[in-house]
C-alpha cells in the first residue's frame, strides 16, 4: 500500500513590515532572479538619485514611445528623473524575471473591473508575473508577485491635507485618526492611505472606486480585506509604504 503523504501546509504570510531590497545601478546587471513564492512578494526601492544620471540616457534604449512621450509631460525635472528611474527598474526586474533584455519586455493594461476597457492594471502579455509600481518624488517602489499585486508609497502629508483628505477615509479609519494628537496624524493617515490604495491598485481599480468604502485600518497593524494579504513596507523617514497581495 502507498502511503499518504499530507500536501504541504500553505505559506504563512510575512509578519510585520517588509523590507524591501534597494534596487542596484543601471551600470550592474541584474542576475536571474529567483522565483516567486505564494504571499511573499518581492519588493524594491528606487533611489532616484542613485539612477538619475545614468537613466536619461539609458531610458531612450528600454522605454516604449509611450512611455517616453509621459516622461516629457512632466513639467518638473525632478518628477521627471523618478518617473523614467521606476520604469526603467520595472522592466529591468522583469526582464531577470523573464530571462530576457529589459527593453523586450511588453506592458500593457488589463480590462478594468468596472467597465471592461482597457486601462486596469499593467500586465505582461502572458499575465505572469503580476507586478506593480508606484513613486512619488525621489522615490519608487516596485512588487514583482505570483498573484495579483498593488504597492503604494506616499510622503507624509502636512496636516492640513489630513484635514481635507479624512472625509474620503472608511468611516473607522476617519475615528481612529480623529483621536491622535495633532501631531501624530499625518503619518497615521499616510498609513492608512498607502494600505488603501496598495489594496485598490491590486483589484486592477485604483482611486475609480470608493476608498470609504473598504476597512484597511489606521493603526500599527493592518486590517486585509477577505482574500488578501496587506503588509506595510519599510521605506525612508518622512515617507509611507503598502504592499497588497491576493492569497
Amino acid at each position: 500500500m502507498i502511503p499518504l503523504v499530507s500536501p504541504p501546509p500553505p505559506a504563512a504570510p510575512p509578519a510585520g513590515p517588509l523590507l524591501p531590497t534597494t534596487l542596484p545601478p543601471l551600470t550592474t546587471a541584474l542576475p536571474r532572479l529567483p522565483g516567486l513564492r505564494p504571499v511573499r512578494p518581492q519588493l524594491w526601492l528606487v533611489a532616484t538619485e542613485a539612477h538619475r544620471d545614468t537613466v536619461t540616457r539609458y531610458a531612450p534604449l528600454v522605454l516604449d514611445a509611450g512611455e517616453l512621450a509621459r516622461a516629457e509631460e512632466f513639467r518638473r525635472s525632478g518628477d521627471r528623473a523618478t518617473y523614467l528611474c521606476a520604469h526603467v527598474g520595472l522592466r529591468r526586474l522583469l526582464g531577470a524575471h523573464l530571462g530576457v533584455a529589459p527593453r523586450t519586455v511588453s506592458v500593457a493594461r488589463a480590462p478594468c473591473p468596472c467597465c471592461g476597457e482597457p486601462h486596469g492594471r499593467p500586465v505582461l502579455t502572458d499575465g505572469h508575473p503580476h507586478f506593480s509600481l508606484s513613486h512619488c518624488e525621489g522615490l519608487s517602489l516596485i512588487a514583482v508577485a505570483s498573484t495579483p499585486v498593488g504597492v503604494d508609497i506616499e510622503r507624509v502629508p502636512a496636516a492640513h491635507t489630513v484635514a481635507e483628505a479624512s472625509e474620503v477615509l472608511h468611516p473607522a479609519e476617519a475615528a481612529e485618526l480623529a483621536v491622535l494628537a495633532p501631531a501624530h496624524r499625518p503619518a497615521a493617515f499616510a498609513r492608512v492611505w498607502t494600505r488603501k490604495e496598495a489594496y485598490l491598485k491590486g483589484l486592477g481599480i485604483g482611486l475609480g472606486a470608493d476608498p470609504s468604502a473598504e476597512y484597511v485600518g489606521a493603526g500599527p497593524v493592518p486590517s486585509a480585506p477577505p482574500g488578501w494579504f496587506l503588509a506595510d513596507v519599510t521605506v525612508p523617514d518622512g515617507h509611507h509604504a503598502a504592499v497588497a497581495l491576493r492569497r
